[in-house]
């Protein structure tokens, strides 16, 4: 489930994108593959959920939600630009680095 949600924030970051009339399948929809993915190594601090039935809290799709966020950020300190749309293609990040000529 971590892994998981690790690897879909590195696709929404870095590859995936819906372009209506052109993603007609995933043979142009790209997601991650074992080829893209790091390795992935799960820290787990186990702690109780008073709310949750019987202590039991959702685990994998919190790693979802900074993962986007935490590439797009290590991007603009390596370019010293802000990309503000997904996915961060090769496309945009040319085009941050000729806006920050």
């Amino acid at each position: 489930q971590i892994m998981g949600g690790v690897t879909m924030g590195m696709g929404m970051a870095l590859m995936e994108e819906y372009v209506p009339g052109k993603t007609v399948s995933f043979v142009n929809y790209l997601i991650p593959t074992v080829k893209d993915v790091p390795e992935i190594v799960p820290i787990i601090v186990e702690d109780q959920e008073p709310s949750g039935p019987f202590g039991a809290k959702g685990v994998g799709e919190p790693a979802l939600i900074p993962t986007a966020p935490a590439i797009l950020n290590a991007i603009a300190d390596a370019i010293g630009e802000r990309i503000y749309d997904l996915p961060a293609s090769l496309e945009r990040v040319l085009e941050a680095l000729r806006k920050g000529r």
